[in-house]
């Protein structure tokens, strides 16, 4: 009964949206065939498998003690593939460098090599996943204030090898899955006070980064990531937007978008057209900022909204990788899985059922008010219609179905972890 409610709510959503010149069957193409980057950190509160008892530094910070966080590899592998089983579509799975299976062993970072991923590569395979990957520069005794922009050369010198490490386990995961890997690069380096070395800094940075780029590779991606401050670092941060803008820009890399990663009242969205213009591709890591970088989980809200809109308007979807980057403790972290992934799709997915066309052509004939005019009718359009039928067209589970089912899961597997 209720499948066929939703194939009628479908029907007649298809119908309305025609009549505004909208293909909801292409739609739901474009939808099934753009993955999120899932993040292995979700599931395990960015601990990772170095030293599961070791404590966060860097300005990370993950909030709450829900009962059940993955212990090991293998409650976080059954986690995700638990959460992947109420989202539709295929997608990839992100992966932080202390998430490798060192089998017991001390494995500093600095000397990861592919063989501490080959049990991800061969999982990935067997479950439908491809990989994306990060350099971990937090949470380790070098770590300190400052890592790739240290001055300390040992210190530094450790983080660039670390991070060039990174990169080869990279492009081992992109040769294994016959797509690039796309490997990111963030790190915490900042100042809590005042600081009058900034520019120095910043050279030393510069410096690093050319070497760790130097070599070429051919089956992974390289993307920058900035940000305006971290917990404990709140003056100063080395590799701000606008340094990683202009690295960008002149080295042709890929830029990340946090969308924490900003002044709360900035806008994210209006950033990808002006980048578009002047780097290869763009990189989103996508969460919930309240009052700060604070990782909440992904909701529908015109933050996101417009960020996807901007993305679709501009035709750049082959050009843009939606990863997520949310870690909440305090709740059940399968359904956070859940909620943030679906409720990115729901925003894609709005974006590509917007009447452009028309759109563009009141623009284009300065019909302000009718282009105003459409725009608001578009956001009551049926499109949690189009939604429910591309969850049931997918297998997955249509409206608020899933929530029991995690419900269940609590309390057959996570209830149990001490």
């Amino acid at each position: 009964m209720k499948e066929q409610l939703i194939v009628k709510a479908y029907e007649v959503a298809k119908e309305r949206y025609a009549a505004i010149g909208v293909d909801t069957d292409k739609a739901i193409k474009q939808l099934e065939n753009t993955p999120l980057s899932l993040h292995c950190w979700q599931a395990d509160d960015v601990t990772g498998f170095e030293n599961p008892d070791g404590q966060l530094t860097g300005g990370i910070q993950a909030t709450g003690n829900y009962p059940g966080k993955a212990r090991n590899i293998e409650e976080l592998r059954m986690d995700v593939l638990k959460a992947k089983s109420f989202i539709a579509g295929n997608h990839r799975l992100n992966l932080h460098a202390s998430y490798g299976e060192f089998g017991g062993q001390k494995v500093d970072r600095n000397e990861v090599e592919p063989k501490h991923f080959a049990g991800w590569m061969q999982w990935a395979k067997e479950n439908n996943f491809k990989l994306d990957f990060n350099s971990t520069s937090f949470s380790h005794p070098l770590s300190g204030s400052l890592s790739l922009a240290n001055p300390d050369e040992s210190i530094r010198k450790f983080w660039i090898e670390h991070t060039k490490r990174c990169r080869a386990i990279s492009e081992e995961m992109g040769k294994a899955q016959n797509d690039p890997c796309i490997m990111n690069v963030w790190i915490h380096d900042g100042s809590k006070d005042q600081t009058v070395e900034k520019l120095r800094y910043r050279q030393l940075l510069e410096q690093s980064l050319d070497e760790i780029f130097a070599k070429k590779y051919d089956n992974m991606k390289d993307c920058i990531e900035a940000k305006l401050f971290g917990i404990g670092l709140e003056s100063y941060t080395v590799g701000s937007y606008d340094f990683y803008l202009g690295y960008g820009v002149k080295n042709q890399k890929i830029v990340t978008l946090d969308t924490g990663h900003f002044v709360p009242t900035e806008s994210v969205a209006d950033k990808v057209s002006s980048l578009l213009l002047f780097v290869p591709e763009l990189m989103l890591h996508v969460s919930r900022p309240i009052r700060w970088d604070s990782d909440h989980v992904t909701i529908v809200n015109d933050d996101t909204l417009d960020l996807f809109k901007e993305i679709v308007r501009a035709d750049a979807l082959n050009r843009v990788h939606i990863g997520l980057d949310y870690f909440d403790a305090s709740i059940n972290r399968i359904g956070a899985y859940v909620v943030g992934s679906r409720a990115t799709q729901k925003c894609l997915l709005h974006a590509l059922l917007e009447p452009i066309p028309t759109l563009r052509k009141y623009e284009d004939k300065n019909k302000l008010f009718e282009r105003l005019a459409l725009l608001e009718e578009d956001k009551s359009m049926p499109w949690g219609a189009v939604y429910d039928y591309f969850c049931m067209k997918n297998g997955v589970p249509v409206g608020e179905d899933y929530i029991k089912e995690i419900e269940k899961y609590e309390a057959d597997v996570l209830s149990k972890r001490a």
